[in-house]
């Protein structure tokens, strides 16, 4: 009977365990993407918690006119937080760095707001505060577009056979989706370079649908920005 009963509790307790929810990362869906257009190139991470907006940062290269890198903060369907940090290249002031910090109140209203201009605080316009919910709404639409098309962002570093990506996984079997110019094909050819690309990977290689960077290789990977 004793036998029976530690049984039965044992049985019991497993059941009771393997019903428990886990606080698993199964929650979470994390993506990449990315885009050139005109003189912007962008690198985009977003994760999802449960189908809905959890965070999301961006890193955007705009040549000679500079680059910003931000941050972005869901609650529910709301965004609730945003900070961007950058520079500026301007033909009157020269190099201007800015650092810009939002917090939204749970109907989209900004109740703290930070902007400072090579050390001046300055005010942030409500056209401001409304491009930049605009623009997180833009980069998870265009995050999500993408990985239906099966595409990523893919950072690593080539030498002319063989790409090493960020992750440290290598391919030997690069396959490009778009015509590039011929100075770049004697570039991948020839040097060891920096690559970013939106394109996807597989066991048997790399596909690249769209050449986003080309650098020395002695270039860095860029990391997910980590503002907030």
């Amino acid at each position: 009977m004793k036998k029976t009963l530690l049984v039965s509790l044992l049985a019991a307790t497993l059941i009771g365990c393997s019903s428990t929810p886990s606080p698993s990362l199964n929650q979470f869906s994390n993506y990449t993407g990315g885009q050139t257009l005109g003189d912007a190139t962008s690198f985009y991470w977003y994760t999802e918690k449960l189908t809905r907006p959890y965070s999301a940062a961006d890193y955007v290269n705009m040549n000679d006119y500079g680059w910003y890198q931000s941050n972005y903060r869901w609650e529910g369907d709301t965004l609730r937080e945003f900070v961007r940090e950058g520079v500026q290249n301007e033909i009157e002031t020269g190099e201007v760095t800015y650092r810009i910090h939002v917090r939204f109140n749970k109907d989209g209203e900004a109740i703290y707001q930070q902007y400072r201009r090579n050390g001046k605080v300055l005010p942030v316009k409500k056209a401001q505060l409304e491009n930049y919910q605009r623009e997180a709404s833009l980069l998870v639409e265009r995050v999500k577009e993408q990985d239906s098309d099966g595409l990523e962002l893919v950072q690593g570093h080539w030498d002319g056979e063989t790409l090493e990506t960020c992750n440290g996984i290598e391919f030997s079997d690069i396959k490009f989706e778009e015509s590039l110019p011929n100075f770049v094909v004697k570039r991948l050819a020839e040097v060891e370079s920096y690559v970013a690309f939106l394109g996807s990977t597989r066991l048997t290689g790399a596909r690249v649908e769209q050449l986003l960077m080309l650098a020395e290789g002695s270039k860095d990977c860029i990391p997910k920005p980590e503002l907030i």
